[in-house]
């Protein structure tokens, strides 16, 4: 019998440990705006408007097209280079996760927790959930996959909607985070997040290949000791980098199925990587970069604090980051000195990603931006 277990959100979470820390404290001011001589000039390739975002969501990238969704069930899929409609779906639903896509094929959650698959624009089928879901469907090898807030794992064939397997770690957690957990794919591997620990499943039979903590939570309570993998995943080269909420970052060597290095920092927001640097943002939006190859620290600033910063991107030698005013920061990925900065239509709705050199960033407003370090 699955173990009873409860989804609490990130803000209530982080309104919970501010009352443990400090009680009666009042809320910090978030950091002004530095000024700065741009260095680096920054253009718009393209941007399109879908609809707007609650909550959060992701954006699926294949090597030719992104695919992204809005709140109110619209799904669009565009050549990343021109942005150029490629299809367009409809879900006629309130969506709860979204999207996962290979391009062809995509996948979505509704508020009601029915999974949606779209054969480029068309319904495939549907089916009933068992449980909500907040992370978005992936959709490889002509499956999907899907996760939820549980942080179990269900499988399905993308063609007809047959289930294959259910997947969730014995003796998990009693308590989850409401937040987009860690599923992603190396290789032939599936990628979960099982609380603090990182699980490789074969992605045909849903059995684990490795399993291991990235940290191990300490506290008094339930809600000290949560230490979910926050999603998505960064990749760099054979290794997948990750956060573990309020825990810690840490790097797993993929060929081996081994943590390769962890270091404690307390924050909400994904990681990202590249081969050199690994940056993230911790609770009060201090941001730090790491050497991918061994955790040993490259530099920190803190003139972003309480700006709540969103999950960042590496994008070839500089950093990218947005805060809640929509104000995206470009910084110099060597020592973190900012280069450029550019005012988005909102907040980010998804983590950014980087494609063929182009950095895709989207708005809670419903725009996405495909932009190009001139």
């Amino acid at each position: 019998m699955t173990p009873f277990r409860r989804a609490l959100g990130a803000t209530a979470l982080a309104a919970a440990v501010a009352l443990l820390s400090a009680c009666g404290s009042t809320k910090p001011k978030p950091a002004p705006l530095e000024s700065f001589t741009a260095t680096q000039g920054i253009s718009t390739v393209w941007s399109k408007r879908l609809g707007s975002v609650e909550g959060t969501t992701s954006l699926a990238v294949t090597k030719d097209s992104v695919t992204w969704a809005a709140s109110d069930g619209q799904v669009l899929s565009a050549d990343i280079k021109t942005g150029q409609e490629r299809w367009r779906a409809e879900a006629n639903a309130k969506l709860s996760a979204a999207v996962g896509s290979d391009g062809r094929y995509a996948a979505v959650v509704t508020t009601d927790n029915e999974l949606i698959t779209f054969d480029q624009g068309k319904v495939l089928w549907r089916e009933r959930l068992p449980g909500r879901v907040i992370t978005a469907p992936l959709v490889a090898g002509e499956r999907v996959f899907v996760q939820s807030v549980d942080r179990s794992v269900r499988a399905y064939d993308i063609l007809d909607g047959r289930w294959l397997w259910n997947y969730q770690r014995p003796g998990g957690d009693p308590l989850s985070l409401s937040t987009p957990g860690l599923l992603s794919a190396f290789r032939d591997t599936l990628v979960v997040g099982q609380g603090a620990r990182f699980v490789g499943l074969d992605p045909l039979k849903g059995t684990p290949r490795f399993d291991f903590s990235v940290g191990t939570p300490r506290g008094t309570n339930e809600v000290e000791r949560l230490a979910d993998l926050v999603g998505p995943g960064a990749r760099a080269d054979d290794e997948i980098c990750v956060r573990a909420f309020q825990l810690s970052v840490a790097c797993i060597e993929m060929n081996r199925g081994s943590l390769r290095w962890s270091r404690p920092q307390s924050g909400t927001q994904a990681v990202a990587a590249d081969d050199t640097t690994v940056v993230g943002a911790d609770s009060a939006d201090r941001l730090s970069a790491w050497r991918t190859e061994n955790g040993e620290i490259r530099w920190r600033v803190d003139r972003f604090t309480h700006r709540k910063l969103s999950a960042p991107a590496v994008w070839g030698k500089f950093i990218a980051v947005a805060d809640y005013d929509g104000q995206l920061h470009i910084l110099a990925s060597d020592d973190g000195r900012t280069v450029a900065r550019l005012s988005l239509d909102g907040a980010l709705s998804a983590a950014p990603v980087v494609s063929d050199g182009l950095l895709l960033v989207a708005t809670r407003s419903g725009t996405l931006y495909a932009l190009r370090a001139n």
